[in-house]
């Protein structure tokens, strides 16, 4: 997971994803072609060592509108945060750390109308403020195609394992190195929570 939050501590104590109120501070949305190119900048700016290309990127939504999702204020772009979207032949590549996460199979890619396995976070980079956007992608992320799965991630930083422990990601035991899970409240054992239990707004409701 590639991440850099610059100016924020929002996150600096532990909270639930899923419980996380989206917000009005921000607008927050499923990227636009248009805004590609800008955050292939941030991304290549904000991240040391990352690679993104425009092209690269624009495929990628192309792909799944869903994908990549914007963190915008007054119409500046404040940043944004991409997932890959894993069906179950995905799932068990990413534990068996068969999967090439920078360029990933499209046989371990979920379709856009298929349900989703699971959500591997694999990029983030915020300006401020913009990293409590996070809430809103969450409240999109517990529609029907997205709620089964549990969300994983690869800190590359200490901030990045810093903004995960704060989320309620813990590390898990795999063969991919530095493995980390955050599972659905529902999807935990000792719970076994209704998905209904958590706030399901629109992402339209939550437009910032």
């Amino acid at each position: 997971m590639y991440i850099k939050l610059r100016g924020s501590r929002d996150f600096g104590l532990r909270h639930e994803l899923d419980g996380l109120a989206p917000t009005s501070l921000i607008n927050v949305g499923p990227a636009r072609q248009d805004q590609i190119a800008g955050l292939a900048a941030i991304a290549r700016q904000e991240i040391p060592g990352v690679n993104l290309s425009e092209t690269g990127l624009a495929h990628f939504l192309r792909a799944d509108p869903e994908s990549i999702f914007a963190f915008s204020r007054n119409g500046d772009l404040l940043g944004g945060i991409a997932f890959l979207y894993l069906n179950c032949r995905g799932h068990d590549a990413l534990l068996l750390d068969d999967i090439d996460l920078k360029n990933p199979q499209r046989e371990f890619l979920a379709a856009p109308d298929e349900e989703v396995s699971a959500i591997y976070v694999w990029a983030l980079a915020a300006f401020g403020r913009a990293v409590v956007g996070i809430a809103n992608v969450a409240a999109h992320l517990r529609r029907q195609r997205f709620v089964g799965a549990n969300y994983f991630a690869v800190p590359s930083s200490e901030a990045g394992r810093d903004l995960l422990i704060a989320l309620g990601f813990e590390g898990i035991p795999s063969f991919q190195a530095d493995l980390w899970c955050y599972e659905r409240p529902w999807n935990r054992p000792s719970l076994m929570l209704p998905a209904s239990s958590f706030s399901t707004r629109s992402h339209a409701d939550a437009r910032h």
